[in-house]
């Protein structure tokens, strides 16, 4: 773990929609917020459904401001929940995160009490599903 989050550029966005995070179910907010290489920020929140499998992870909203904003590659990606220790997307947000994310883009994972842990895209989804899977379909 390193600096406290407080110093990462994209922490105060992801902190500030984490808090606008609809959890009626777990409680359990996360917020995260996306540089494009365009250098615009895009935040999302979790939003549970009673269904659960329904709901919206916090980095699949950031994406999707992101694509609505016109940008489609991110320079960097961070995420921030009240843990012990600093969360990491899950296993959906990572194929997610890496449709846009080349290898060596930088995610910061974050803990509401500032501790962080900061990992490549690569070391996050070793043997990443890509584009190039697909070169013969």
């Amino acid at each position: 773990m390193t600096q406290p989050d407080t110093a990462h550029p994209l922490a105060a966005p992801a902190r500030a929609v984490r808090e606008k995070a609809y959890v009626p179910y777990s409680r359990f907010k996360v917020g995260a917020a996306i540089r494009a290489a365009s250098g615009t920020v895009y935040a999302g929140c979790n939003v549970e459904n009673v269904a659960y499998p329904q709901g919206t992870c916090a980095e699949a909203g950031a994406i999707a401001a992101m694509i609505a904003g016109g940008d489609t590659k991110i320079a960097e990606v961070f995420v921030i929940a009240d843990s012990d220790q600093p969360v990491p997307p899950c296993g959906g947000c990572r194929q997610k995160l890496s449709e846009f994310a080349p290898a060596d883009v930088h995610v910061t994972m974050a803990t509401t009490d500032g501790a962080t842990l900061t990992m490549t895209m690569a070391e996050l989804l070793p043997g990443a599903f890509t584009p190039a899977h697909m070169d013969r379909a």
